[in-house]
């Protein structure tokens, strides 16, 4: 049988981009988390974003078992990078200049990119 005929490793598959996604958005939320924790003097702001960090990692780890560590860690890396400064332009009124929005888009179509040439 050849692997892509075999619909437990198209589940564990879909099952790391999906569990990739997640922690990708929970960077998000770690990153977003720095910007209120203010030096990790604040608690709850703290504690919120240590519990973001760690839950972003594993998932990331659990993602690993059927990802290609590069490309995984690139979507991870690019996922974060994309909701942050989407959280900075809509809810922090950072500037949202054309350039600026231009090099989130290459991130996006790289990120498109890997997701279409890896076959897991």
């Amino acid at each position: 049988m050849q692997t892509g005929d075999d619909p437990d490793i198209d589940r564990e598959s879909v099952m790391s981009w999906i569990l990739l996604a997640i922690a990708g958005l929970l960077e998000v939320g770690w990153a977003v988390g720095l910007k209120y924790t203010e030096g990790f003097t604040r608690p709850l702001p703290s504690i919120l974003t240590v519990i973001s960090m760690l839950a972003s990692i594993a998932l990331l780890g659990l993602a690993l078992r059927h990802l290609p560590l590069g490309t995984a860690y690139a979507i991870w890396t690019g996922i974060g990078t994309i909701g942050t400064v989407i959280f900075g332009i809509l809810v922090l009124k950072e500037p949202a200049e054309p350039l600026r929005l231009l090099c989130i888009a290459l991130i996006v179509f790289g990120i498109a990119g890997l997701k279409l040439t890896t076959k897991a």
